[in-house]
């Protein structure tokens, strides 16, 4: 299965929109086609401009959904004009909502995958979870690895939706989606914060015109304020070396 993909930064960005990402994502499931999914935003692409290794594993992803409207806007620059923005909480919504399908949750803090469970079954009520894993910080030891394959491999979720920070989430589906039996692991992010009721996300209008970061920004300053400082100058200043073809960036 093959989508087309429009190069941002040398990240190969899909050029989806909500509705089709979805149907995308049940054809994958009924035909067991396995991979992962990153959810990129401007935050995914510049972590990428000085890690070659996570640019490869963005590129080798089944999906790169545009996250946010700059990855829209660059699609819409190339002529697809069909994007639209396939936000990482959306898209959880809009696959928990298809029959038939089985979820895993892997990760959040302090019993937020528990609470994540709870609030997703008050809202779909025929929804299969058959699993929640809140790991630990730090990476997992061999008998934490273990029971996590062994927990995975009797509950046989089609989809193993993985809420860790960009760019930790990205690193841990492309070492483990060989290790775990589910076909796809989509790595949602803030979804189960937001979801759970923990974090109130931004308002749809702020979303539509790409100002989501400031909202966050607003709430979680000491957390975010050097991330958005750091990549968001940078990412102008790139796009306009990109669109001006001061500088070549290559699809690895």
């Amino acid at each position: 299965m093959s989508v087309e993909r429009v190069n941002v930064l040398g990240v190969g960005v899909s050029a989806i929109n909500l509705e089709s990402g979805r149907q995308i994502i049940a054809d994958a499931i009924r035909q067991k086609t396995r991979g992962y999914i990153t959810i990129t935003g401007v935050h995914g692409v510049m972590e990428a401009q000085d890690d070659p290794k996570l640019k490869a594993i963005f590129n080798k992803a089944f999906l790169v959904t545009p996250d946010g409207m700059p990855m829209v806007w660059m699609n819409w620059l190339a002529g697809k004009k069909h994007v639209g923005r396939v936000y990482g909480p959306d898209l959880m919504l809009e696959v928990c909502a298809l029959s038939g399908v089985r979820h895993f949750l892997y990760g959040g803090l302090n019993g937020t995958a528990t609470l994540l469970e709870r609030k997703l079954k008050e809202r779909f009520p025929d929804i299969q979870l058959v699993g929640t894993y809140e790991p630990p910080w730090r990476p997992l030891e061999a008998a934490e690895e273990t029971a996590l394959r062994e927990q995975v491999r009797q509950a046989r979720p089609d989809v193993l939706w993985v809420g860790l920070s960009t760019p930790k989430q990205e690193r841990f589906m492309a070492e483990y989606l060989p290790r775990l039996e589910v076909t796809l692991m989509v790595g949602v992010g803030a979804a189960f914060d937001f979801h759970s009721g923990k974090v109130k996300q931004a308002p749809r209008w702020m979303q539509n015109l790409g100002l989501e970061w400031l909202y966050r920004l607003c709430q979680e300053p000491r957390r975010l304020w050097r991330r958005y400082l750091r990549n968001n100058p940078r990412f102008l200043w790139y796009v306009a070396c990109q669109v001006l073809g001061c500088k070549k960036f290559i699809l690895e």
